[in-house]
């Protein structure tokens, strides 16, 4: 049985009151039926921690279709066992993870817990991880952890892309100089310092006053005017930044009509992912980007998962998050399978230790041993126009990190 949470009704004398419910509720909504949600005998139960409304819920339902997707295309079944994904709410402070993490540990019992949007938050649950003895199979961006006996993640450490573009820009720029902004969150604090670090290291030099990356209040920055004055302020040869969904629409399309439009702007490559795209437009047009995956990639694996995506939600591209967590299933799928007939979490947290190379949409990765998250190459993608549309084409590889 497979559980998931439904599309949200733009309804706004009633929204209020949802948000309300479910601040800190678990979403559980059967889908083939409305009764008990009591698990049937070896059903896998799995927690997915996700934002459900507000500036994140765009990728929040990336995270929760990825997952879906992998269920669906295995008769809901992950290792053998019907599995039940229970969807709680991520919210936007420490105070609703830990309350979501709370249920979903110590009420459902889940055998394990995925998703996890902002990189924070995975310290902030990180005890209640470790006391119970559960594994977090995250699917997006985490900070470097010195404790991982129970964490993986199947996309990336949060440093990683600016890490990964800071060459390309270093080179494209040559003795030039930068000014590198991004969100005021630990992930975009991660994600500028991975750049900044690795640019200066290169002999790159920033343009940002004080030689320190700036960083907007998140996510409630609607004008980025300040700051694009202070990049024509700067003197600023090119731009470097990582925002994710309203924010980085919002950030795009100010600096297309700024009077630094004309500088070039490299991003990571949330910046520019399929639904920012679509609100973006011409905007976004000819950006570089870095990213560890693209649904344009050539092998067996992507083919199946982009068919099986398009057939099931047509006229969506799939991204980055909506792949890792479909390999964030694919892992406990083969986990699950080899911790035995009643499997415990801590059997197939030990199982997942054992997996080796794991054969994805974005190429063959497996999880480091000091960091458990992937060992994977990444790409350097540009804004291209493909007929009326704009899609992210794979220029080159960028690097293989990890490790």
């Amino acid at each position: 049985m497979t559980v998931t949470h439904p599309a949200r009704r733009a309804v706004p004398a009633a929204r209020g009151l949802l948000a309300t419910l479910l601040t800190g509720a678990l979403v559980l909504v059967t889908a083939a039926c409305d009764g008990d949600p009591e698990p049937t005998p070896g059903t896998i139960r799995i927690g997915m921690i996700t934002n459900i409304d507000g500036s994140l819920q765009v990728p929040g339902s990336e995270l929760r279709d990825g997952f879906q997707l992998y269920l669906d295309m295995r008769d809901g079944r992950l290792g053998g066992h019907p599995a039940e994904l229970i969807v709680a709410d991520e919210g936007y402070d420490g105070e609703v993870v830990v309350e979501s993490a709370t249920k979903l540990l110590e009420q459902e019992r889940v055998s394990a817990v995925t998703g996890i949007i902002n990189g924070g938050n995975v310290a902030a649950i990180l005890p209640l991880i470790n006391e119970h003895e559960v594994p977090l199979v995250g699917a997006l961006g985490r900070p470097a952890l010195t404790e991982v006996t129970y964490v993986w993640h199947t996309n990336l450490i949060s440093v990683e892309p600016g890490v990964a573009m800071a060459p390309f820009v270093k080179q494209q720029v040559k003795e030039g100089r930068v000014f590198a902004i991004g969100p005021d969150f630990q992930s975009g604090r991660d994600e500028l310092r991975g750049f900044v670090d690795t640019f200066t290291d290169l002999g790159g030099q920033l343009a940002n006053p004080g030689g320190r990356a700036v960083f907007s209040p998140f996510p409630v920055t609607e004008d980025f005017g300040p700051y694009l004055k202070a990049i024509e302020e700067s003197g600023a040869d090119a731009v470097y930044c990582f925002f994710d969904a309203q924010n980085a629409i919002t950030f795009v399309k100010q600096y297309a009509e700024s009077s630094v439009a004309d500088l070039p702007l490299y991003a990571a490559g949330f910046v520019t992912e399929p639904a920012s795209l679509i609100e973006q437009g011409d905007a976004a047009e000819g950006i570089y980007n870095g990213l560890n995956y693209s649904p344009d990639l050539d092998n067996a694996a992507n083919r199946e998962f982009v068919s099986a995506w398009n057939a099931t939600y047509p006229g969506r591209v799939p991204t980055s998050i909506v792949m890792a967590s479909y390999d964030a299933a694919a892992v406990l799928d083969r986990a699950v399978a080899a911790a035995g007939t009643n499997p415990s979490p801590q059997a197939i947290n030990a199982a997942i230790a054992g997996l080796g190379q794991l054969n994805s949409p974005r190429g063959p990765w497996q999880f480091a041993k000091t960091t458990h998250a992937p060992i994977q190459k990444w790409y350097l993608r540009q804004v291209r126009r493909d007929g009326r549309a704009l899609t992210n084409v794979v220029v080159s590889e960028l690097a293989t990190l990890g490790g």
